[in-house]
């Protein structure tokens, strides 16, 4: 039955369903038809019963030896046809019909009746009802069977029957077929559904199913669908666009390393201009690995394998040790490098290793956009709830057009100086990243020429309600 398609199914199941409906419906009303004529036949049966009382009852001087001629005699002048038998309380037979002569009655016993007793047989062929009670008359006590032919009663029940069984298939049909006729009503949006899902490929991912507005099951089905579509292709343009952009930014450094090394090659050169030509093969390679570890780093974030490992530290220690080293290159670049770090301890739950990459990407960042004379600060304090890093430069500053975008892959604010200064658009990107796996948020407050200041926000270690930031994912 798996084969068979949903509207056939449902069909199916309209049809057993009505079919046990109609069996149950017509079993029942079969039944309560037969008990009502039954019952009609018990009222007559006690009809005659009284009157049979009542014929004993005027002949109560009548020795029971004669009583059988008088009701041969008198009873059945009012009856043309009688089913009856007299007997005594011994059992001896007082009377019998012409009927029940040819088809005798089994005795019964005076103690077993305590009520009147109703039995359906078969007599000669014949449907009967009979009823056997004792009745007391003036005293003397008889046993008496009386029959009630069930000819009209099994006629009608059979006539039942057969309108039961000429209209019932009729009704069936009928009801398979507005169900089969229902069912394609209620399973054409999902036909419509997959006609147009049919249609979506990774070329026209923007297209959509068909807006439903049914309010049932359909409509939630094709709503989720299309938040599933929109979902895919967010997904599918975001990886279109790593893609295209990782291929531009690894196109230029090999095209520069084949230059120059072509270059190298064209002719003689003394060793002073190998060494330089090999110097800058060097830098670009430099560049390139430093790429695509980045690109790798992304590509196992996106795909959910770069697991980080958690644990309690005290964040002061990694951002002393990145205080010590970025001073250095600082005065390197006859920069001012300031750190004000006089908490005593700012405990956090997190990976040493990338919140320390997360540190050096703000602190790279800030010497390499503030020129000399400028200034790098460097500061932590630790607030309710949470810790709080932040990276002040006066350096070159960002448009605000621009603060919302630099956390995108591959987006620099001036592309033609950050790659002159090595940059690939990524470092910020990666570090939101890290910081949001450690359920916090990075911020920028920038003004052009100014500089900018980059507060990186993390939960202090046992905090137990943080404090809604800007930024928080």
């Amino acid at each position: 039955m798996k084969w068979l398609s949903i509207r056939l199914r449902l069909t199916l199941w309209y049809f057993a369903i009505f079919l046990l409906a109609e069996l149950i419906f017509g079993a029942g009303m079969w039944l309560i038809l037969r008990e009502n004529l039954f019952d009609i036949a018990d009222i007559a049966l006690e009809g005659q019963a009284a009157d049979l009382q009542r014929f004993l009852e005027a002949r109560k001087d009548i020795p029971a030896r004669q009583l059988g001629a008088e009701i041969s005699e008198d009873y059945k002048i009012e009856r043309s046809e009688d089913y009856l038998q007299i007997s005594d309380d011994s059992g001896n037979l007082i009377y019998r019909s012409r009927f029940f002569e040819e088809h005798p009655l089994s005795s019964l016993n005076l103690h077993e009746l305590d009520r009147p007793v109703y039995e359906n047989r078969r007599l000669g062929h014949q449907p009967f009802r009979l009823i056997g009670e004792p009745m007391d008359v003036n005293g003397h006590i008889y046993i008496v069977r009386i029959g009630h032919p069930l000819h009209e009663e099994i006629e009608t029940l059979d006539d039942f029957r057969r309108y039961l069984l000429w209209f019932a298939p009729l009704l069936l049909l009928g009801a398979s077929g507005v169900g089969y006729w229902l069912s394609g009503r209620a399973l054409a949006p999902v036909d419509a559904l997959a006609r147009t899902a049919r249609t979506i490929s990774g070329h026209n991912l923007s297209s959509r199913l068909e807006q439903l507005h049914s309010g049932d099951e359909l409509q939630r089905l094709s709503d989720t669908l299309n938040e599933m579509l929109g979902r895919i292709e967010s997904a599918f343009l975001r990886i279109t666009e790593f893609t295209a952009d990782a291929s531009h930014e690894l196109r230029t450094p090999i095209a520069l390393i084949h230059i120059e090394a072509e270059l190298a090659l064209r002719k003689s050169r003394d060793e002073a201009e190998y060494r330089e030509a090999l110097r800058h093969i060097l830098v670009e390679a430099d560049r390139t690995t430093r790429l695509i570890e980045e690109l790798l780093t992304l590509a196992r974030a996106d795909s959910g394998s770069e697991a980080l490992k958690f644990h309690s530290l005290d964040l002061l220690i990694p951002l002393r040790d990145s205080a010590s080293k970025w001073s250095q290159l600082a005065s390197k670049q006859n920069l001012q490098f300031i750190d004000h770090l006089d908490a005593q301890h700012l405990p956090v739950m997190g990976d040493e290793d990338a919140l320390r990459r997360v540190i050096d990407i703000l602190l790279d960042n800030a010497l390499k956009y503030t020129p000399t004379p400028g200034k790098v600060t460097l500061s932590a304090k630790q607030a309710t709830g949470f810790v709080t890093v932040s990276v002040e430069d006066t350096g070159i500053g960002i448009a605000s057009q621009d603060q919302v975008k630099i956390f995108e892959r591959f987006y620099r604010v001036d592309k033609a100086r950050s790659r002159e200064l090595g940059g690939a658009g990524l470092g910020l990107a990666i570090a939101q990243w890290i910081v949001h796996l450690h359920k916090g948020s990075i911020t920028v407050n920038s003004q052009p020429g100014k500089g900018s200041v980059f507060q990186l926000h993390l939960p202090a270690e046992n905090s137990q309600e943080l404090p809604k930031l800007a930024g928080t994912p």
